[in-house]
């Protein structure tokens, strides 16, 4: 088994799924191969928080390790866990971003100081945590004949005397390493070393890619790949003045300085060009990763999941990085290729989620599904089956905006830690968004996704009388969400006179 995550990869970065710029050669041939999702959520952001989503099953609401640093309880079992019990060893290249639960360890433990721990039941072979330094790939580097500085992230730093560099935007200018030396070629190569020494055996890898996540410059031949002029529309408000008024929340969020776009147009359509050549970097090492699968006889017998933790806002609504209710932060790619499958080619558009990859895996090994799950397993989909019964028909994710250090939002709003956070509940026709804190504070969001697919007019406002009863259907979808996905760890146990412990659970949820 391959799980590879990519970080920060919108949904709708696929020409296979029709993007009118970018190309994504090696991922379109893996989706010919198995199944597209194209309607499939990532249910939190950031990237701990997502990550702890898809690697437990569960919700935010339901793990409530709520931001990069939220330690995630132990109680949790995990992707990494269940494997190990079926009598694998999980293997690690990259990182988890799990931040340990503090109960397990001592007041001194080093890993109180990062939120990029490694997800217990992982055997990491490459963590090379970002934050720490990125040491692994300086020394890989190293060991390349690369003169690495005291940090190799200063790589990032725009190369000097490139020509005509003046005349395009910031990010335009190439890296000071060449594209083989990237952290995904760096990658790929320790993944490729170890199969060649353990491919003979089972094995679950869990490759965790870091890019196309900033920083926000390419490697020669990448920097140049997309011209900005290229760039499609942007989506929302005309101005990021009008994105502000829309909603007090939005005018929190463009008060931040260093999760807003460019103003300049020259700029932000030059930032959109990096990220699509970012993307295209990664995809094109991916190939050479799935190129080796075949090449060794790996791919006749390695289930290959690709998707990412969250998206990325890449100058959409006038912001960058991955927050808010906005479904480019949320909406994200995910393919599938069941080795075993006799259906090709197939694609899936009913909404799925980061929750379902979890119970995925665990029927593929034929292991049973850890009861905190709260997603269900896509390996229906994977055989070319109908939609299961009871499907979801929409999709649910969340964001907490909480600052237990800084409490930046709780005095913004002057409201308590536990009032800043949002759910989201997306259907077909509308989006609901409904906001913990108190509505004369920050009210919720009404979109009619077929009148307004920029989801810029706030139907609650602007038609009331048109919102009442979609937005009352939506609230109490989101209820019974909430309701429905509660802890269950033993509330479908019953200790009976009769029959002692008895243990039930549901077909379906």
């Amino acid at each position: 088994m391959l799980l590879i995550t990519v970080d920060q990869w919108r949904g709708d970065g696929l020409s296979a799924v029709g993007h009118s710029v970018l190309r994504t050669p090696s991922l379109d041939q893996l989706a010919g191969k198995g199944t597209l999702f194209r309607n499939h959520w990532a249910n939190a952001a950031p990237c701990g928080p997502s990550r702890a989503c898809l690697y437990t099953g569960t919700y935010l609401h339901h793990h409530r390790s709520v931001l990069n640093g939220t330690p995630l309880a132990d109680r949790f079992t995990n992707i990494a866990r269940v494997v190990r019990s079926h009598g694998l060893d999980p293997v690690l290249f990259g990182y988890t971003d799990t931040s340990i639960d503090p109960s397990t360890v001592e007041p001194s433990d080093p890993r109180l100081r990062s939120y990029e721990g490694v997800l217990p039941g992982f055997r990491p072979i490459v963590h090379d945590p970002y934050e720490a330094g990125s040491v692994l790939w300086a020394r890989w580097l190293e060991r390349h004949g690369v003169d690495v500085p005291t940090s190799a992230h200063e790589l990032y730093l725009p190369k000097q005397g490139v020509r005509d560099a003046d005349r395009h935007g910031w990010t335009w200018a190439p890296t000071r390493f060449r594209a083989e030396h990237s952290e995904t070629a760096f990658m790929v190569e320790e993944i490729e070393h170890w199969l060649d020494n353990h491919g003979e055996d089972d094995f679950f890898i869990h490759a965790s890619f870091i890019r196309p996540h900033p920083p926000r410059r390419n490697p020669e031949g990448y920097h140049d790949l997309y011209d900005a002029d290229q760039v499609e529309t942007f989506i929302g408000a005309g101005s990021s003045e009008e994105e502000a008024k829309l909603h007090p929340f939005n005018e929190a969020v463009m008060a931040l300085r260093q999760i807003t776009a460019p103003t300049e147009e020259i700029e932000r359509r030059q930032l959109r060009a990096t990220y699509y050549g970012a993307q295209r970097e990664v995809d094109d090492q991916l190939g050479r990763l799935f190129r080796y699968l075949e090449r060794t006889g790996l791919a006749a017998s390695t289930l290959v999941i690709v998707t990412s933790d969250h998206g990325d806002m890449a100058g959409d609504h006038w912001l960058v990085e991955k927050l808010g209710y906005w479904d480019e932060s949320f909406h994200i790619p995910l393919i599938i290729v069941d080795p075993y499958a006799e259906v090709v080619s197939n694609e899936v558009s009913v909404p799925t989620e980061s929750v379902d990859i979890l119970p995925t895996i665990c029927e593929w090994l034929g292991i049973e599904t850890p009861l905190q799950a709260d997603g269900a397993s896509l390996l229906p989909f994977l055989h070319g089956g109908p939609t299961p019964e009871h499907w979801r028909t929409e999709a649910h994710f969340e964001w907490d905006f909480r600052s237990p250090t800084t409490q930046m939002a709780e005095r913004w709003f002057g409201i308590p830690m536990d009032h800043c956070s949002l759910a989201v509940v997306r259907g077909d026709r509308y989006k609901y968004v409904q906001f913990a804190a108190d509505g004369a504070i920050l009210p919720p969001l009404l979109f009619d996704l077929e009148r307004d697919p920029d989801q810029v007019h706030n139907l609650l406002v602007e038609e009331p009388a048109v919102a009442l009863e979609p937005a009352l259907r939506a609230s109490q979808d989101l209820l019974q969400w909430r309701m429905r996905t509660d802890e269950r760890l033993l509330t479908g146990s019953f200790l009976s006179s009769q029959d002692g412990l008895v243990v039930a659970r549901d077909a379906w949820r």
